[in-house]
């Protein structure tokens, strides 16, 4: 009888969670927070804020999740570390909303995603996300010098009777894009315009012909257009 030799077993290479859940230290308390995780090389690690929580807007949100995939997933060419969290008071994050005092939450998340993977920070909000991360990013105090761009998905303008204004944008000199839907009732395309054009440069704009507040039925040509906008800037 004859015997062959099996070859050994070989040890399982070690390989990052595509996702795993994180706590942050936030001001008001730990911040919920998920990473999709990318490869060792990624030129940058980004930030996604989700849209009005009391509207129902958290960090699972169907844009923010967008956001995130065409950041992370490699098929749009960029393969990213993306973090999403949760503000004050969502989900399982600790605090209550204020509604102005979530731009602190959005430096909270940058101090971690600077400490954990030390390269150039790509900021993303929707909605309020981007209120909040405009707030945080544009601050004529103290402008996060790790930030090298800022995407501006559905900019609220007019909300509840009252209309949204960003002085900050003046002065703020960071590579800025504003997308949002010709239909969007928070933000009427004349007045999308204007706030777009008082901001310095470098700047884009881009209004989706046929899309409302929430991308409905826009949600690949988001991902097209905030990939490659990326990797012109980047």
């Amino acid at each position: 009888m004859t015997t062959t030799a099996l070859p050994p077993l070989s040890r399982p290479a070690t390989v990052l969670p595509l996702l795993r859940a994180v706590d942050l230290a936030g001001p008001a308390g730990r911040l919920e927070a998920l990473v999709n995780e990318a490869a060792p090389d990624a030129p940058f690690a980004a930030l996604v804020c989700h849209p009005h929580p009391l509207g129902g807007g958290t960090m699972h949100n169907k844009v923010v999740y967008h956001a995130m995939k065409a950041l992370n997933d490699p098929q749009w060419g960029l393969g990213c570390p993306v973090l999403r969290f949760n503000f004050r008071g969502t989900g399982l994050s600790q605090g209550v909303h204020d509604g102005q005092a979530e731009a602190e939450d959005v430096l909270a998340a940058l101090d971690w995603l600077e400490h954990e993977y030390r390269r150039p920070l790509v900021v993303v909000g929707f909605s309020f996300g981007a209120a909040m991360a405009l707030e945080a990013c544009c601050r004529p105090s103290q402008m996060p010098a790790r930030v090298c761009a800022l995407a501006l998905l559905g900019l609220p303008i007019q909300a509840e009777n009252r209309n949204y204004l960003y002085p900050c944008l003046a002065n703020c000199r960071l590579p800025k894009l504003f997308l949002s839907g010709a239909n969007d009732s928070y933000a009427p395309a004349a007045q999308m315009t204007e706030v777009a054009a008082s901001a310095a440069e470098p700047k884009q704009l881009v209004l989706f012909p046929h899309a409302d507040h929430f991308f409905t039925g826009q949600l690949e040509p988001l991902k097209a257009a905030l990939a490659g906008w990326l990797k012109e800037q980047l």
